[in-house]
C-alpha cells in the first residue's frame, strides 16, 4: 500500500512541518495540489493553531494535518484542541506523544511521529501509532545523525507499521530510492520552500535556489540541538563561536529571532535559512501543484527506466 492510499490523497507525498512557514493557507495549497498539507504548530498556542485549522478547512476539502512539536509550552492544550478538531493526521517531533495517542486515535486521527533512530521507532510502534516518518540528517531544520539511506531500511526492518522517508528528497530519483528502501511514501520540505505559494520572503526562496551542493551547515551540535541551515554570515559566526566553546546562552542570543528575520524580513545574512542538503537540486520557483506532479511523474519515469534496463 502506498502513502496516497493510506491517507486518501492523490500523491504519496507529505509536506514537512516547517515552523513559522507552514500555516493554514499553505497547508491547504499542498492538499489541493494532491499531497498532504501540514500546519506547523511552531511556538503558537492552541487557539492560534485552531484558527489555522479553520482557515485550512475553509480553503480545502482534502485531507490535511498538524505537525505538533512536543516541546511547545502549550502542548497539553494543543493536544486537547486537536482532539476537538478531529484533524485527519497528526505528525509529532521533539519528544514522545505517548500520553496523547489514545485520545487522538479515538476520534479517527492518524498519528505519525517523526523518528531519527530505530529505538525510538520501536517505542512509537508500541504506543500504537499508525505510521512513522524516518527523517535523515540531510533534512533542513532540526536533524538527527543518521542519513536517510541508512535510517529508512533499518526502521522498515524494525517495525511492522508503514514508514515514510524524509530528508534528501527533491526529485523522482529520490522518491524511487525511498520506495526501494521500503518506504510507502515521502515527506518533503526544502523543495517546497521554492514554491510560489510558500509564504516566505523572496530573498529566502532565492537563497535556496542559489545554494550549491555544500551550501548548508549544521549548527548547534555542541548544545545537543543540531539545526541544518544555509550557510550565511549568522551560521558562520555561530560555528566559529561554537568551536571556541562559547556558552549556550550566548549562542542563543546570536540566533534570537533569526527564523523570523529569514521568513518575514528576508534577511539572508542574519536570518536562520533552514533548508536541507537537496537545496542544491532546487533550481527554480514553481507552483506547488507543478512540484508535486513533477515529483510523482518523474518517479514513474525513473521506475520505467530501471525496468527497461533490467534492474
Amino acid at each position: 500500500m502506498r502513502l496516497n492510499e493510506f491517507l486518501g490523497i492523490k500523491y504519496p507525498i507529505i509536506q514537512g512541518g516547517m515552523a513559522n512557514i507552514a500555516l493554514g493557507e499553505f497547508a491547504a495549497a499542498v492538499s489541493n495540489a494532491g499531497g498532504l498539507g501540514l500546519i506547523a504548530s511552531g511556538g503558537f498556542d492552541a487557539e492560534r493553531i485552531r484558527e489555522e485549522i479553520k482557515k485550512c478547512r475553509a480553503l480545502t476539502d482534502k485531507p490535511f494535518g498538524v505537525n505538533l512539536m512536543l516541546m511547545n509550552p502549550d502542548v497539553d492544550n494543543i493536544a486537547k484542541m486537536l482532539v476537538e478538531e478531529k484533524v485527519d493526521v497528526i505528525t509529532t517531533g521533539a519528544g514522545s506523544p505517548e500520553k496523547y495517542v489514545a485520545d487522538w486515535k479515538a476520534v479517527g486521527t492518524k498519528v505519525i511521529p517523526v523518528v531519527s533512530g530505530v529505538a525510538l521507532a520501536k517505542r512509537m510502534e508500541r504506543m500504537g501509532v499508525d505510521a512513522l516518518i524516518a527523517e535523515g540528517g540531510e533534512s533542513g531544520g532540526h536533524v538527527g545523525e543518521m542519513t536517510t539511506m541508512t535510517l529508512v531500511p533499518m526502521v522498515v526492518d524494525a517495525v511492522n507499521i508503514p514508514v515514510i522517508a524524509a530528508g534528501g528528497i527533491a526529485d523522482g530519483r529520490g522518491m524511487v530510492a525511498a520506495f526501494a528502501l521500503g518506504a510507502i511514501g515521502v515527506q518533503i520540505g526544502t523543495v517546497l520552500l521554492a514554491s510560489e505559494e510558500c509564504p516566505i520572503h523572496i530573498n529566502y526562496k532565492e537563497a535556496v535556489i542559489k545554494a550549491k551542493d555544500n551550501g548548508t551547515a549544521v549548527t548547534g551540535r555542541s548544545s545537543g540541538a543540531p539545526v541544518r541551515v544555509i550557510k550565511n554570515q549568522m551560521a558562520r559566526e555561530y560555528l566559529k563561536m561554537e568551536g571556541k566553546g562559547v556558552p549556550r546562552e550566548e549562542l542563543e542570543q546570536l540566533t534570537l529571532g533569526s527564523l523570523r528575520k529569514a521568513v518575514l524580513d528576508g534577511d539572508t545574512k542574519n536570518g536562520s535559512l533552514m533548508a536541507g542538503q537537496v537545496c542544491g537540486l532546487v533550481k527554480e520557483i514553481k507552483p506547488v501543484a507543478e512540484i508535486l506532479k513533477g515529483l510523482y511523474e518523474d518517479s514513474l519515469a525513473e521506475l520505467a527506466k530501471l525496468n527497461s534496463e533490467g534492474i
